[in-house]
């Protein structure tokens, strides 16, 4: 019988998770209000401010639903504004604040610190052929 421990996508799942949970842990520590999704939404936005939100739950890996309220409650907290897009009624534009990009200017020195403490001791090397591997994973099964 197989251990969890040496099928390689419990190990994947098992080091995004750890991360996930110090990453938020790290921010919330540093006086910040806003959860790792809240974030990649933001950063998604930042990266593309005309995405709609169907391109922005694929980007960072959610359903439109889950998207659809991450994104008023960032509305709510002021970091975007969401209104009726120009030219069609049905979808909405949605656009980052002053506040928004102000709060990720801010995160950006943590965000950075995070991932370094995660990825210390692993070399420039490893880093890519991890990425490069990851990649091959994802192009097999898509």
């Amino acid at each position: 019988m197989e251990n969890l421990n040496s099928i390689v996508f419990y190990t994947i799942d098992k080091a995004i998770k750890s991360y996930r949970q110090f990453a938020q842990k790290q921010l919330k520590d540093a006086g910040f209000n806003l959860t790792i999704d809240q974030w990649l939404v933001l950063k998604a936005l930042e990266q593309d401010s005309n995405a709609p939100q169907q391109q922005i739950a694929a980007t960072v890996f959610k359903d439109v639903a889950s998207i659809t309220r991450i994104i008023e409650l960032l509305v709510q907290k002021g970091y975007l504004i969401r209104e009726f897009h120009s030219e069609d009624r049905r979808r909405f534009k949605i656009t980052l604040t002053d506040m928004g990009n102000e709060v990720l200017k801010k995160m950006q020195p943590h965000i950075i610190a995070n991932r370094n403490t995660a990825l210390k001791g692993i070399t420039h090397d490893e880093i890519k052929m991890l990425q490069e591997t990851l990649s091959k994973i994802a192009e097999n099964v898509t």
